[in-house]
């Protein structure tokens, strides 16, 4: 497999899992947040925080899916990179919310490592492409 076609097909993985939980939260945020791993949910009207994250996690997607879509593989390797600060985030806040640890390495560390991974793989595959000059058209005599 070439690296062109790995690199596409994890980024539509990608694109596909953070649209699909982000769906999840929107939809049924009340059974999709103990998935998150926080140790206690918000309680009384704070649920509309957990649809917050699940619109976050759905623009996410669409941005990278924008970029898969249109071709603009370089702009996907940067849009890669920074979005995975997002999953960082998340592991960082269950952690620091005595959150399980098991979840905040195996799935938020996880993608995001593995985005980072896809996305300066896909920064390595345009890297050629972006480097070479463009050869001017001969001019008539």
């Amino acid at each position: 497999m070439s690296l062109k076609k790995l690199n596409t097909t994890l980024a539509a993985a990608f694109i596909l899992f953070i649209l699909w939980f982000g769906t999840e939260f929107i939809l049924s945020p009340g059974t999709t947040a103990p998935t998150f791993g926080l140790p206690s949910w918000p309680s009384g009207d704070g649920g509309g925080f957990l649809i917050i994250k699940g619109i976050r996690d759905v623009v996410l997607a669409l941005v990278l899916g924008i970029l898969l879509v249109t071709g603009h593989r370089r702009a996907l390797g940067w849009a890669l990179l920074v979005e995975a600060l997002a999953a960082y985030g998340d592991m960082t806040t269950v952690l620091a919310h005595h959150g399980s640890v098991a979840t905040a390495l195996g799935i938020h560390c996880l993608t995001a490592t593995l985005m980072v991974v896809n996305g300066l793989l896909i920064l390595r595959e345009t890297r050629t492409v972006a480097a070479t000059p463009a050869t001017p058209a001969p001019q008539p005599a």
